[in-house]
C-alpha cells in the first residue's frame, strides 16, 4: 500500500519541466550604428542639393541661335540655317538670342569667320555689311607657315602675291609678251587688301585662315590662286600713308 501511495503522489506532483519548445530565447539588444545613420542623412541632403542645383541651372538657360550648316566667312546668314538651342548663360559671352534673329536676317549681317554646323552664335562672330563698299568683296585665304608674316592682325593692309610654279610661268610669259624683265611685281594679285579676320595661329607658326577685303576686279585671279594655296601676303603701309 505504501508503494502505491508513493506512486500516486509522484503522479500528482511531477518534476518541473524545462521551457516549452515554442518559447523564444531572449535576444541580445541591437547594436546602434550612428555612423550609418549619419551617412544616410548626408546622402539625402546631397541628393536634395543636387536637385536644387539642376533646377537653378535650368532657370539660367537662354534660347540662343545655333547654325545648322556651314557658313563661309563673308557670307550672310540665312534664316533656314538657324535653329533654337538652350544654353547656359555665362559671364562675358554675348549669345545671339533666338528672339534677336530678325536683326541678323534683316540687318545686312555677314559672318566674320567660317561657321561650322552646330556653332552657337555670339556677337563677335558677325558684323554689319556697312563696312563693305559697293565695289568691295571679302575673300578667304588659307595660309601656311611661310605664306604670312609674324604679327599679322585684323586691320592691317597687306599685299597678296601669287606664288608657285604656275605664277612664275605666267610672269615669264607676260614679260616675253611685253618685253619687260621678270620680277615679283608681275605676280601681285592685290596691292592693298584689308585684313578683316585672322583665325588660327595661336601665337605659333601654324596655319591661318585670313579674310581680306579687296576690290571686285581683283576677286577672280585672287580666288583662283587661293583655291590652290598659291598665295602669300606681306604687310604694307595703308594707302595714302606717308613715310
Amino acid at each position: 500500500m505504501k508503494t502505491q501511495n508513493r506512486v500516486s503522489a509522484a503522479a500528482k506532483n511531477p518534476v518541473a519541466a524545462g521551457p516549452a519548445l515554442g518559447d523564444r530565447l531572449p535576444t541580445p539588444p541591437r547594436e546602434r550604428k550612428p555612423a550609418l545613420a549619419a551617412l544616410a542623412v548626408l546622402l539625402i541632403l546631397v541628393g536634395a542639393l543636387g536637385a536644387t542645383v539642376l533646377v537653378l541651372q535650368a532657370g539660367d538657360r537662354v534660347e540662343a541661335v545655333q547654325i545648322t550648316e556651314r557658313i563661309p566667312a563673308g557670307q550672310p546668314i540665312p534664316e533656314d540655317a538657324m535653329t533654337p538651342v538652350l544654353v547656359a548663360e555665362a559671364d562675358g559671352v554675348d549669345f545671339v538670342l533666338w528672339g534677336q534673329r530678325d536683326q541678323i536676317i534683316d540687318g545686312d549681317v555677314w559672318s566674320r569667320v567660317d561657321l561650322v554646323e552646330g556653332t552657337v552664335l555670339v556677337e563677335e562672330m558677325f558684323t554689319r555689311d556697312d563696312q563693305l563698299g559697293a565695289d568691295d568683296v571679302l575673300v578667304g585665304l588659307s595660309l601656311s607657315p611661310g605664306q604670312y608674316p609674324t604679327g599679322l592682325e585684323v586691320g592691317q593692309t597687306v599685299a597678296v602675291y601669287w606664288v608657285g610654279n604656275d605664277a612664275e610661268d605666267a610672269a615669264e610669259a607676260d614679260d616675253d609678251a611685253t618685253g619687260g624683265g621678270a620680277g615679283p611685281g608681275r605676280q601681285v594679285l592685290s596691292d592693298a587688301a584689308k585684313v578683316v579676320v585672322v583665325d588660327g595661329g595661336n601665337g605659333n607658326r601654324s596655319d591661318l585662315s585670313v579674310t581680306v577685303r579687296v576690290p571686285t576686279e581683283e576677286v577672280a585671279p585672287l580666288t583662283r590662286a587661293a583655291s590652290g594655296g598659291d598665295v602669300a601676303v606681306a604687310i604694307v603701309a595703308p594707302a595714302g600713308s606717308e613715310d
